[in-house]
């Protein structure tokens, strides 16, 4: 939950809400890359006055690599578009027409799952929304989440999160 302000000054709240995923809990079977490997449902409400699109991301800054790792990325989300469905990113899941998906860091564009390494602790799972100023980021398929952060980075206007959890005790 983020607090923005409109155009007059006065405060409004740019929400993201999931039927699949909760913040502070952790991730159902379907959002974990072994058992089910689906892009959660995601809805979003209160985006500030110039919102033009939306991007959605899929963060773990636990993993070991010394830079997180990439999940999903998502850009170009039509600003008439407020919600995806449970597997929308996923392989034969539907995206909005001219949304394009990033390569995560699995190497190839589409949602990828939970897979912390075993033994290492929780991870974090940040599944935020980006309002964008911008009706299309020059983004592409082959792009990586840090040119998707880099692209949102000087366009974003608010944005929302979901922080879930996962871990690996096997």
């Amino acid at each position: 939950l983020v607090k923005v302000w409109n155009s007059d000054g006065a405060p409004m709240t740019f929400t993201l809400t999931s039927n699949d995923i909760q913040d502070g809990r952790v991730l159902p079977d379907a959002q974990v890359h072994a058992k089910g490997n689906t892009s959660p449902q995601l809805s979003w409400s209160g985006a500030p006055e110039g919102t033009k699109s939306y991007a959605i991301t899929c963060y773990d800054p636990d993993a070991p690599t010394g830079s997180g790792f990439w999940h999903w990325t998502v850009a170009n989300i039509p600003a008439d578009v407020s919600e995806l469905a449970t597997g929308a990113g996923s392989a034969g899941g539907h995206l909005p027409m001219a949304a394009v998906q990033g390569r995560t860091d699995y190497g190839k564009a589409g949602f990828g799952g939970a897979a912390p390494p075993p033994g290492h602790g929780p991870h974090r799972y940040i599944f935020t929304v980006f309002a964008v100023d911008a009706e299309r980021l020059e983004v592409t398929a082959d792009d990586s989440g840090a040119v998707f952060g880099f692209n949102l980075h000087f366009h974003t206007l608010a944005k929302a999160s979901i922080t879930a959890t996962y871990e690996n005790k096997a």
